[in-house]
C-alpha cells in the first residue's frame, strides 16, 4: 500500500492535459481556421470593391471550438460555484 493514490493521480493529469493543454490549443485551431481564406482567393487591389475574407468551413470550426471552450469555462464556473454554495 503507498501513500500515492495512483487512481486520482492520473485522474488529475488527464484533466491537467486537457484543460491545460487542450483547451488553448483548441483555441489555436479556432484562431487559425478563421484566418485560413480560400485557396483560390487573391489580394484585391487598393481600388477593388471585392472582400477577401475566409472560408465558410474555417468559420463553422472557429464557431464549433469557441462553443467548446466556452462551455468548458461555463462548467467551470459552475462547478466553483458549487463548491461555494453546496445543497443542503
Amino acid at each position: 500500500m503507498s501513500w500515492i493514490n495512483l487512481n486520482a493521480l492520473w485522474k488529475i493529469v488527464v484533466f491537467g492535459l486537457v484543460a491545460g493543454a487542450g483547451l488553448p490549443a483548441l483555441f489555436a485551431i479556432g484562431i487559425t481556421s478563421l484566418a485560413r481564406g480560400p485557396r483560390s482567393a487573391r489580394t484585391a487591389g487598393a481600388d477593388s470593391d471585392v472582400l477577401v475574407g475566409g472560408s465558410v468551413v474555417g468559420a463553422a470550426i472557429a464557431v464549433l471550438c469557441f462553443l467548446i471552450i466556452l462551455a468548458a469555462i461555463g462548467w467551470g464556473v459552475y462547478e466553483v460555484y458549487q463548491i461555494g454554495h453546496p445543497s443542503k
